[in-house]
C-alpha cells in the first residue's frame, strides 16, 4: 500500500532502506518516545534492527509505512525518508504509531502522516483507533489532537524498549462515525463536523 498526502508519500520499507533508516531512528531522542524500538538501535554497522524493520512482513489490516518527502519535482521515487507511521495491535486494540526524525521536527509531518494513516484505517474498516504518548513527550499529544484524537482520561504504564522500563503514558482515541451519505455533515475522516 502507498499513501500520498499533501506533502508526503508513505510507502512500505524496502530492503535497501535500512542504511537510510538507521541514522534517522538511531537517535535516542526518537527511540525513548517509542515503545517497541530498542536502544541502542543496533550497536554496530550491520543495521540489524533497521533491516528487521524494513524486511518484516506487512499485514494488510495493520500496514506500516516509511514517511518520505518527495523531491522538488514532486516525484515519489528518490524521496528522502523522514520518519515512520503505521497501525498495529496493542492490547487487542488498533493502535496508531509514528515518529519523525529530529531534523524534521516542527514541520507538521507527524500530524500529516497520522491523518493519512487514519484515512486508510477508516477505509480498511477500523472503527476505533487508539494512541498514546509518554507523559514527558507532550509534543506527541499535540500531534494526536491535530489528527483528531481525543483524550480518554486514562494514564497507563507503557513499556518502552528505548527507556528499558515502563513509563506513564496518556491514552487517546479516535472513533469513526459509521459511513453514510455524501453530505451528512461528516468531515473527510468520518467524524461529525460542528454545526
Amino acid at each position: 500500500m502507498f499513501i500520498r498526502s499533501e506533502r508526503l508519500f508513505l510507502r512500505p520499507g524496502w530492503p535497501e532502506d535500512w542504511e537510510e533508516l538507521l541514522p534517522l531512528i538511531g537517535d535516542q531522542a526518537i527511540v525513548r518516545n517509542l515503545s517497541k524500538v530498542p536502544w541502542p538501535h543496533t550497536g554496530d554497522d550491520t543495521g540489524d534492527d533497521a533491516r528487521c524493520f524494513v524486511n518484516a512482513p506487512q499485514d494488510r489490516l495493520f500496514p506500516r509505512f516509511l514517511v518520505t518527502v518527495p523531491g522538488a519535482s514532486g516525484r515519489a521515487m528518490g524521496a528522502r525518508v523522514v520518519g515512520g507511521a503505521g497501525l498495529n495491535l496493542l492490547d487487542g486494540e488498533v493502535n496508531l504509531g509514528y515518529w519523525i526524525a529530529r531534523d524534521h521536527w516542527g514541520r507538521g509531518y507527524a500530524s500529516e502522516a497520522a491523518r493519512a494513516v487514519l484515512g486508510l484505517a477508516r477505509m480498511l474498516g477500523h472503527g476505533r483507533i487508539v494512541a498514546s504518548h509518554f507523559i514527558d513527550n507532550p509534543a506527541s499529544g499535540r500531534v494526536l489532537e491535530k489528527a483528531g484524537f481525543r483524550r480518554t482520561g486514562r494514564i497507563v504504564e507503557r513499556d518502552s524498549k528505548g527507556r528499558g522500563m515502563a513509563c506513564p503514558a496518556r491514552e487517546y482515541e479516535l472513533v469513526f462515525e459509521a459511513p453514510s451519505g455524501c453530505d451528512d455533515g461528516d468531515d473527510a475522516m468520518g467524524r461529525k463536523r460542528a454545526a
